[in-house]
């Protein structure tokens, strides 16, 4: 059966947004080989659920708010003393599920770091809007919990009883203020994004 393709124009909400295209009927094993054709390369980002296929293109945008949103939540666990490890965008995908994804970032959280166990975190920058669910993805894969951004902001998707709810606090990071975190990602120099962010938390636990 012959692939069908949606092309999603950039710009939908910025001239750098990322560029998509989504294809329609694909079975698991094309969505394997696109895989292994790409290899090690980081571009572009795919995402299968159900014989949807998105193929991503990141803007260098989407690449920066991902990195200070990753820095400054690191930076947030370390000052607390929470262990926790980064896992950046690997491939997570399970045939059974007919799901798979390669998430912004991702970390396991606490001293369990058992290889292939499903993420606690994933982060996720969207520019554009539509596409595929990716929150079915995460479900399927049973991550814990997702972040958005979304117009300077961050939205809390907590995993529980096998669906998401939006929370007004995160359940696998104990006490962060995301409102305050967002607040350092516009600044343009990460070094200096994360003193302040250390500052700003120094100063409220006195």
């Amino acid at each position: 059966m012959t692939a069908m393709a949606t092309i999603f124009p950039p710009g939908e909400i910025v001239e750098t947004a990322d560029h998509r295209v989504q294809m329609h009927e694909i079975s698991w094993e094309h969505y394997e080989q696109l895989l292994e054709m790409r290899g090690e390369r980081p571009q572009p980002r795919m995402s299968y659920l159900d014989g949807e296929l998105e193929l991503m293109t990141t803007s260098e945008d989407h690449e920066r708010i991902t990195n200070w949103i990753a820095r400054l939540a690191e930076t947030y666990l370390a000052e607390l003393g929470i262990e926790f490890s980064s896992y950046g965008h690997y491939t997570q995908k399970e045939k059974l599920a007919r799901a798979g994804l390669e998430p912004d970032q991702c970390y396991r959280i606490g001293l369990d770091q058992t290889r292939g166990r499903s993420p606690d975190l994933a982060i996720e920058v969207n520019w554009t809007r539509g596409g595929i669910h990716k929150l079915e993805i995460y479900r399927r894969l049973g991550v814990r919990e997702v972040w958005f951004w979304q117009d300077d902001e961050i939205s809390v998707h907590t995993l529980i009883k096998n669906r998401y709810v939006v929370a007004d606090a995160s359940a696998v990071v104990p006490g962060v203020d995301l409102e305050l975190l967002a607040s350092f990602i516009d600044e343009p120099l990460m070094s200096k994004a994360v003193r302040d962010y250390r500052a700003a938390l120094a100063t409220r636990r006195t």
